[in-house]
């Protein structure tokens, strides 16, 4: 596993690149985890049976009430 993020102003520094993470921390209530825990479940689901042709997924496309949250995408590592 990888993380990569992007800092809340990158737009604003230029050029948009990301960064390998070596740490996240997540501040979120218990519904909040749930809804990621369940957004990520579905993840795991869509990779193992669509494998490459599941490439990302958007927290936001299936939670909206996480619109103006920072941008949680999973990504299949086969991929790319």
């Amino acid at each position: 596993m990888k993380l990569f993020g992007y800092a809340a102003n990158a737009s604003d520094e230029g050029p948009v690149v990301p960064a390998e993470l070596a740490e996240i921390a997540l501040v979120a209530s218990p519904a909040e985890l749930r809804a990621i825990a369940n957004f990520l479940q579905s993840a795991a689901e869509g990779i193992e049976s669509k494998g490459t042709d599941w490439e990302h997924e958007h927290l936001a496309d299936m939670h909206e009430e996480f619109s103006t949250s920072p941008h949680f995408v999973v990504f299949n590592p086969a991929v790319g």
